[in-house]
């Protein structure tokens, strides 16, 4: 019957390639997606052993990730006869798009992959960075997360943090605490210098290495200013310099120490 043998002409000649290729492709995505993920926790647990951040371990296992499963998509799409050739083409005119497309997100992709792989600084410390101070609480891909004293969370672009200067005010174990106090010209230089290194010895908080320094550092319009320049952990830094401001201040006025301020007099001409 010419039916049948067109039916069975059919089946040799289409059904039975296309479901050998369909069963091909199947096959090379799940032993594809099977040798990924076995490649993908050997790369983990290597990238684990080297102590590497793991924001940064977590973001090259998802580049790894995306790359092995386009080319596992592509090789199952082999098989059922697409033309590849002209698929890659398609994707890289479609990625140069998107990109083109997304200049300020790759700007910030990378500047996060830079702020992750050299680590100007770390979760947990105070910068000034982006235009904005803050403690940083998370360092992700396109932006860092940062809380201001006050408690407020600020998200900045990694790429405003990486074009402009980072200032680290944790990155070392200690800090200077740099303060200027002003006397009046009629009071005892000596007395003052002295009372001021008293206060200071008696601040545990103060190291002895390096040496405080205590120095009249200029002679102004209205003052004698001495230059106070205490050492002290990081940690110590502002309870320490709120701490001193007090503490002087309250000594300078047992001890008939005045603290000049800005004065204005006015002289009025009555005229006849």
């Amino acid at each position: 019957m010419p039916e049948l043998t067109d039916l069975n002409a059919l089946i040799s000649n289409f059904a039975i390639p296309w479901g050998i290729n369909i069963l091909l492709a199947l096959a090379t995505f799940i032993v594809g997606r099977w040798v990924a993920s076995i490649l993908l926790k050997v790369v983990k647990k290597l990238l684990n052993k080297s102590k590497m951040d793991q924001i940064l371990v977590n973001f090259i296992t998802a580049i790894i990730n995306a790359a092995l499963l386009l080319f596992i998509v592509i090789a199952a799409m082999d098989q059922l006869g697409v033309d590849t050739t002209s698929l890659i083409a398609l994707l890289g005119a479609a990625g140069l798009a998107v990109g083109l497309a997304m200049q300020n997100s790759l700007q910030n992709f990378a500047a996060g992959v830079m702020l992750i792989v050299f680590r100007p600084f770390k979760a947990g410390d105070y910068v000034e960075a982006g235009g904005t101070s803050g403690t940083v609480e998370n360092i992700s891909i396109f932006s860092t997360i940062m809380r201001t004293p006050d408690n407020r969370e600020v998200i900045v672009p990694n790429g405003s943090i990486y074009n402009g200067t980072i200032t680290n005010y944790s990155a070392r174990e200690t800090r200077r605490v740099d303060m200027v106090f002003g006397i009046g010209y009629g009071d005892d230089i000596r007395k003052a210098k002295q009372i001021l290194t008293d206060i200071l010895e008696a601040d545990e908080r103060i190291l002895a290495d390096p040496e405080p320094l205590i120095a009249v550092g200029e002679l102004a319009n209205s003052s004698v200013n001495f230059n106070v320049r205490p050492w002290v952990k990081s940690a110590d830094y502002w309870a320490v310099k709120f701490d001193l401001t007090e503490r002087i201040k309250l000594a300078f006025d047992e001890n008939g120490i005045s603290i000049p301020f800005p004065q204005m007099d006015v002289h009025l001409n009555k005229s006849e």
